[in-house]
């Protein structure tokens, strides 16, 4: 079995839909149909049921779901250990406000304990570029917030987080349990530099047109919040805990925040498939991938 082959498995696997391992692979859907029937031909068993239901893994697919990233992932530290041997392995890793997340955390801890001969380079960015810089090739993966537009680039999401309107704490709104996007109609709003990504723009400012100051870091709508009673919203997540003169409630009509992993489509960098890898199990809170 071919590693190449292993990969197309396990996206199908994961996805349980093979239009969208195909997306995700930037491949046509049928020379990867094609593939996992050679592979079945080569197991001598059927990995996949396929009905008018969808697509789900016989008891031999979990198996080899199992074995198959495994494999893959042992092949990928094989490569970041010859690289890291030639004095050729560096990562530089693009973290948009989320360095004190726990998540983040955890990742340093296991990528360094599991890639010890890696540099890990960290570029810190604002609220105005969610991809961190990697469409300008500063970074060669990002640790973010959706949405933003994906085009050209492959996103993994990590975790999702529910979302809550940042408030000063003497505001009157500041002693409800819960709030409606509707509840702050009219107030003054902290927004994005023109040019920021508009799926970007849209989500934070609750899919409204909104008037209010220009922020571009963390810290800037804060204390817009702060200095002049200013409203927007927030990630309700460990990490992401206001000052004491500030509150967060929840929003029940907002979708959550989805901190994901971002990439450049293609790029086959056995570095940044093992981060990624990493990053699943430490967002996720997998005891295996704590320090």
């Amino acid at each position: 079995m071919e590693l190449r082959t292993l990969r197309y498995f396990v996206a199908v696997a994961e996805e349980l839909h093979f239009g969208r391992a195909a997306a995700r692979l930037h491949m046509s859907q049928p020379p990867l149909s094609r593939a996992i029937k050679q592979l079945e031909t080569d197991v001598g068993a059927v990995l996949f049921h396929r009905s008018a239901a969808g697509v789900s893994l016989t008891p031999v697919g979990a198996t080899l779901l199992e074995e198959a990233r495994t494999l893959l992932d042992q092949a990928d530290q094989v490569r970041v250990r010859v690289a890291a041997a030639a004095g050729a392995a560096t990562i530089t890793v693009g973290i948009l406000g989320d360095s004190t997340d726990p998540g983040a955390t955890r990742l340093a801890a296991a990528y360094r304990r599991q890639h010890p001969g890696v540099e890990v380079r960290v570029r810190d960015t604002d609220l105005t570029d969610p991809t961190c810089g990697l469409r300008a090739g500063l970074v060669d993966v990002a640790l973010t917030r959706g949405p933003f537009d994906e085009t050209g680039l492959t996103v993994r999401e990590l975790r999702a987080d529910p979302v809550g309107a940042v408030l000063r704490a003497d505001d009157p709104l500041a002693g409800r349990d819960r709030l409606k996007l509707a509840d702050m109609a009219g107030r003054r709003w902290f927004r994005f530099p023109p040019g920021t990504d508009p799926l970007w723009q849209s989500y934070w400012n609750g899919g409204e047109p909104r008037e209010g100051p220009v922020v571009r870091a963390v810290q800037e709508c804060l204390q817009a919040v702060l200095w002049n009673g200013t409203v927007g919203m927030a990630p309700l997540a460990l990490g992401h805990e206001p000052p004491e003169e500030l509150t967060v409630v929840p929003l029940i009509d907002m979708a959550p925040s989805r901190v994901v992993a971002a990439w450049k489509a293609g790029d086959t960098n056995p570095l940044i498939r093992s981060f990624v890898r990493i990053a699943t199990a430490a967002y996720r809170g997998d005891p295996s991938e704590r320090p």
